[in-house]
């Protein structure tokens, strides 16, 4: 018999995933069959696979020492040391389950095809790291929501993947608010919503509203941006902007869609200003359910083209 207990970083990843991972080189087949079979017990008691572990949680194995250790061979030696990796990272918050960061923009959330090493959750992995609080090979910590490499602000990342799920449940059922600072080119009054359907062009990275029959043929998505005015300038609007669907370039291509692009957006039809010649767009305040918010200030370059547009934050 094989045991193993579970560590708080591991509690919420589901059954199968945890021996997925534990033992990678066990055909998938063979490993239901176990779990099915009753060979696999977590205190004592069989779960179905997509049981939920918890911390404390002790789950054994009813197979060889032998065949464990060929089943598992090079799960440790997948874990990342991220050597050479920066953990430059600007910390709004920290528990022991819920990381939360103000990414610069400039910086991807996630790798890409073109920038693989410096990215926001490789630099949150090497910061873990270096504390010694990334020593499972079991778990990763992930970001819950993301935000484009031009795009400022807060991002929540799960330390847990019972904190992980928790979000992602969260952001699901539209209980999480996510609220954004934006200049919008123009004069914008009052507050409203705008819930133009989007279709996405994958081969020019770009979002289009589209309406009736054009937006349903195209597989167009429900989306709504509901915002309020802050502050009106001469010619540019302070903006707070929430979230209410989460679909890719919302924002931008919604205001663009009522003629208020973004300032700087020229992707989306704005205008280069203070030469910022990307979107003026800040995610500065979450709130969770649970009744924690947290915020992080707009950066200089964002202020600075305030000022400029002669705004300010009320």
């Amino acid at each position: 018999m094989i045991t193993r207990q579970i560590t708080a970083t591991e509690s919420g990843k589901r059954l199968h995933r945890y021996l997925r991972t534990l033992m990678p080189n066990m055909p998938l087949g063979k490993l239901y069959k176990m779990i099915d079979q009753g060979k696999v017990r977590v205190n004592g008691k069989r779960k179905k696979q997509n049981y939920e572990l918890q911390a404390g949680d002790e789950v054994a194995l009813l197979m060889e020492e032998a065949e464990f250790q060929e089943a598992s061979q090079g799960a440790q030696a997948k874990k990342p040391k991220f050597a050479g990796v920066s953990a430059a990272i600007d910390i709004v918050h920290e528990d022991e389950e819920l990381l939360v960061v103000n990414k610069p923009a400039g910086l991807l959330t996630h790798p890409d095809r073109n920038e693989r090493k410096d990215t926001l959750i490789s630099r949150v992995h090497a910061y873990l790291y270096r504390k010694g609080e990334l020593d499972s090979a079991l778990f990763l910590p992930a970001t819950a929501n993301r935000l484009d490499r031009n795009t400022s602000g807060l991002v929540l990342i799960g330390k847990t993947a019972r904190m992980l799920h928790q979000l992602n449940r969260w952001i699901q059922s539209r209980e999480l608010g996510k609220f954004y600072l934006t200049v919008v080119e123009g004069r914008l009054t009052g507050e409203g919503a705008i819930t133009g359907k989007l279709v996405r062009e994958e081969k020019t990275n770009r979002t289009f509203v589209a309406s009736g029959q054009a937006a349903d043929e195209a597989g167009g998505k429900a989306a709504e941006t509901r915002y309020r005015t802050l502050m009106t300038g001469p010619a540019h609007t302070l903006v707070e902007a929430e979230l209410v669907s989460g679909r890719t370039h919302q924002i931008r291509s919604h205001f663009q869609s009522i003629g208020h692009p973004l300032a700087g957006d020229i992707k989306y039809g704005g205008r280069p200003i203070g030469g910022v010649n990307h979107q003026l767009l800040h995610a500065w305040r979450i709130t969770l359910p649970d009744g924690r918010e947290f915020r992080a200030m707009p950066p200089a370059l964002f202020r600075r083209v305030m000022e400029k547009a002669g705004l300010r934050l009320p």
